[in-house]
């Protein structure tokens, strides 16, 4: 069978992705915070970090290998004498930003060149000292789309890879103070299934039911509901349709999803098939901790710098 000529894939955005006005000028409105860009001696880090230092959304602080570092700086042209540069080469970089922020010298933490898992060991075990005892971390996407200020605040598809349920109600409740810091002070969300039906053959439709019923006295103010399918997040028509009464639906704030798989696939699509711009933050710790990807552009790194600020100077984080 001979294939057409027509791209596989046309269905992918061909848009930029913008990093939305709205956010930036917060940020831009708040004291900005010290952030340490660990392992930094990458072309994409210290690029990233310049930008948000250029934007007013950091005061960098440059860990990871000396020599690597002054030589991509000087690669890029960007002058860093005045900036702090810390040796602290391979896995001994995130432990020293963790140890920064438990000092109270840095307000923020960006990933640089290295894998996340490496980064988040870091960063998270007790011993670094970041998180209060009990404490469960989650990752926030701030999505928006290329005509839109307005977010949809997606969590988690970065950290927690199979969430329990009390680990999903700490995602909600990162979320929701998120969005309150944002301007949004009775946020919706829905928690994603594959039905808005409880059915025991799917945990976590039942799972999301005990999580909504919970958040009705835990998380006063804020509109939750689940299980729901995502045409019901998404679409107030698909709901009519389906006569399902929901104040959510086609309106929703936040999204939680069930595990890491979904929510990562939906993140991506709605970035490479309807050109969203996705800043990512991991709130919990003692100090925001951005999680910026190498295949992530510029608009998206900008986000997650605007969002470090904006968890940094709202008390959200610890």
């Amino acid at each position: 069978m001979t294939r057409p000529n027509a791209d596989p894939f046309a269905f992918l955005a061909t848009n930029e992705p913008v990093a939305p006005q709205r956010l930036l000028s917060q940020a831009q409105g708040l004291p900005t915070p010290h952030v340490a860009l660990v392992n930094a001696g990458s072309v994409n880090a210290l690029s990233g970090i310049r930008e948000a230092a250029e934007l007013g959304l950091a005061h960098p602080i440059l860990i990871g290998d000396e020599a690597k570092i002054r030589a991509t700086a000087e690669e890029i042209s960007w002058d860093i004498s005045g900036l702090r540069l810390i040796h602290a080469p391979h896995d001994t970089a995130a432990p020293t930003a963790a140890a920064l922020a438990r000092d109270g010298e840095a307000q923020g933490i960006m990933k640089g060149q290295l894998h996340t898992s490496t980064f988040l060991k870091g960063l998270l075990p007790s011993k670094a000292g970041l998180r209060d005892k009990g404490t469960r971390c989650g990752h926030v996407f701030h999505i928006t789309g290329p005509q839109s200020d307005r977010p949809l605040l997606l969590t988690d598809a970065a950290l927690n890879v199979d969430p329990d349920v009390a680990t999903r109600k700490a995602c909600l409740s990162h979320a929701v103070a998120l969005a309150r810091a944002l301007g949004d002070e009775n946020p919706k969300a829905g928690l994603l299934a594959p039905t808005e039906d409880p059915i025991p053959s799917i945990p976590n439709t039942m799972e999301s039911a005990e999580i909504a019923e919970w958040a009705k006295t835990a998380l006063p103010g804020a509109i939750v509901q689940g299980p729901m399918a995502l045409d019901l997040i998404f679409s107030k028509e698909a709901a009519e349709a389906k006569h399902y009464a929901s104040e959510v639906a086609g309106d929703a704030d936040i999204m939680v999803v069930p595990n890491i798989t979904s929510g990562n696939a939906l993140f991506k699509i709605m970035v490479l098939g309807m050109g969203c711009c996705a800043g990512g933050i991991v709130l919990g710790a003692k100090v925001p901790i951005l999680l910026t990807s190498r295949s992530q552009k510029a608009p998206d790194r900008i986000a997650s710098a605007a969002l470090g600020v904006i968890a940094a100077n709202m008390g959200m984080t610890g």
